[in-house]
């Protein structure tokens, strides 16, 4: 039975496993050193094989690249690198016969200044209807001179430029939240409203399942753009505001109106759990990525109170909560559980990087956390790769550095490039498999050599390899009555331990740092992160799947 033909039918998305394809990072196929369309179409099996039940692909949009796609210029194409519509057609019908769902990624807080629209606005000048699109505000201070208000974008920096009128003079500023070349678009225009709802349903008639919502918590703004005076805080007039939720449920009407509802997942940076869970009430959004969890330090209470608050903030909405331990965005999980946790919760954890590393140990508790994160009720999100337990590439020569992030600190934040290097799929030196033998170009960023023994093709088969740790973690998963969506009850447990079940008859053990746990009494084990004691005690940094009859 595929995928698509599972009895859940239009709620698949609770319990679903969804893999993240960052393409020019997945596989090359017309060797030019960067992923594209033709290269995941050819390892549609890989993902099939390792038990996924949906792909989410990050922006393959026509795009300036000035911030890897997330800077769009035309919502209903395919950049040319990638490959053409005609493929990413093709593609989702490959993917719907081998039984897997296609999300795309909507970046619908700003577009890229190559934007037909933002070119019309720069060549329009002020008070013309196609500024309206946009935030443009005359400045302050004497001639304008100074930007309208205080905002600071993400990299810190002023979010506000000034332009060029068309007859040479200094004119109007426009808002950008990110980069200047990503103008953030103004939510209160109809036009704004119309269009994203043409592109839902430009991709949704053509077969796609779902988006993933770019900075979903950004597109409202409050009403006269005040100053913030206290940076990126709660209750910033430039995020998670109220007014979001409406866009949301014009959205979801959207998606309700195919035969097989489509669905959404947020990327939703807000402060608590209980703000999350207003984005996936039931006429909004259907899921939305834990951040909460992610940020989590490896320390048993930590973890322990994310899980809390979101199963609880969830429950009194409905909806399932949507496990992650590592994205595009953020620094790879076994490189940052390599370190000793401090007390932080950074939204990229980058800052965790500098510290000694024991990536023996990162890689031991990363098994251990994807046991947990799959033993969790709701849904969850696979970064590629992480299935392989690679490390972050930390010492990327800064001659290949390509993350804006860079640019933009001034040289201080190495970025998201780390995260993003191109996965291995066969030994024998770069590019690993990434590219055709016959490759005109090498990858567009350089593999370790230390990612020879990680390779695909080296774990296929070894049962102590992390590949195949996930590859029958998700079997299991799909096969066990009491996996996916569905309820926890914790059970007693030492300190530093956490333990719960899952009826029927399922129990997980996760040692966090203390000493060998005992599992619970009557229970069979199905699945170790790593070696248990010779009595079945579960060593510290190590995750178990128990069966049987688990008590209270």
């Amino acid at each position: 039975m595929t995928t698509l033909d599972r009895p859940e039918g239009a709620t698949w998305w609770r319990g679903a496993v969804v893999y993240q394809v960052y393409l020019r990072s997945f596989a090359d196929g017309d060797g030019d050193g960067l992923g594209d369309l033709a290269g995941l179409r050819a390892r549609l099996p890989y993902l099939v094989a390792l038990g996924v039940d949906a792909v989410w692909i990050n922006p393959w949009y026509p795009s300036p690249m000035v911030d890897a796609g997330y800077d769009v210029s035309d919502y209903r194409s395919v950049d040319p690198r990638y490959g053409t519509l005609a493929e990413a057609e093709a593609l989702l019908a490959e993917a719907h016969a081998a039984g897997l769902r296609v999300l795309l990624d909507i970046v619908p807080n700003h577009t890229s200044d190559q934007h037909p629209w933002f070119r019309a606005a720069l060549a329009a000048g002020p008070g013309s209807p196609e500024r309206e699109r946009y935030l443009f505000r005359p400045g302050r201070g004497p001639g304008g001179d100074e930007p309208p208000n205080d905002w600071t974008n993400v990299a810190g920096g002023a979010a506000w430029t000034r332009v060029t009128e068309p007859d040479g003079r200094p004119g109007e500023w426009y808002l950008h939240l990110f980069m200047p070349e990503q103008p953030d678009v103004d939510w209160t225009h109809p036009e704004v409203r119309a269009d994203f709802a043409k592109t839902l349903g430009f991709w949704f008639d053509r077969g796609v399942d779902g988006f993933r919502i770019d900075v979903a918590h950004s597109l409202a703004k409050q009403e006269g753009l005040p100053d913030a005076g206290h940076g990126a805080t709660p209750g910033h007039p430039a995020w998670d505001r109220d007014e979001v939720h409406d866009i949301y449920r014009e959205w979801r009407a959207v998606a309700d109106a195919y035969p097989e509802p489509r669905i959404f997942v947020a990327e939703a940076w807000v402060d608590r759990p209980e703000r999350l869970a207003r984005y996936v009430r039931p006429d909004e959004l259907h899921t939305a990525f834990n951040f909460f969890f992610l940020t989590s330090p490896w320390r048993a209470p930590s973890l322990r109170q994310a899980i809390d608050e979101t199963l609880v903030e969830h429950a009194a909405v409905g909806a399932p909560p949507t496990w992650v331990l590592s994205n595009h965005d953020t620094a790879r999980h076994r490189s940052r559980y390599a370190r000793e946790p401090g007390g932080e919760r950074g939204v990229n954890l980058r800052h965790l990087l500098g510290r000694p590393a024991d990536l023996a140990r990162g890689a031991r508790r990363a098994r251990a956390a994807a046991l947990l994160m799959l033993a969790l009720p709701g849904g969850a999100y696979l970064y590629q790769g992480e299935e392989l337990g690679l490390p972050e590439v930390e010492d990327l020569p800064v001659e290949v550095l390509d993350d804006p992030v860079w640019r933009r600190s001034g040289h201080t934040d190495r970025g998201r490039d780390g995260c993003r290097v191109p996965i291995p799929w066969a030994p024998g030196g770069p590019p690993y498999g990434f590219s055709p033998p016959a490759a005109a170009a090498p990858p567009w960023l350089p593999q370790p050599p230390a990612w020879e023994d990680l390779a695909v093709a080296v774990q296929d088969g070894d049962p102590a390899s992390m590949l195949e740790l996930y590859r029958a973690a998700l079997r299991l998963r799909r096969a066990h009555p009491a996996l996916g969506d569905g309820t926890l009850r914790w059970l007693e447990a030492p300190d530093g331990v956490l333990a719960f079940a899952r009826d029927p008859g399922f129990a997980c053990v996760v040692n966090v740092s203390g000493r060998p746990a005992p599992p619970p009494t009557g229970t069979d084990v199905l699945l170790a992160s790593g070696p248990l004691g010779p009595d079945g005690a579960v060593p510290e940094d190590t995750a178990v799947w128990l069966g049987g009859q688990v008590g209270g």
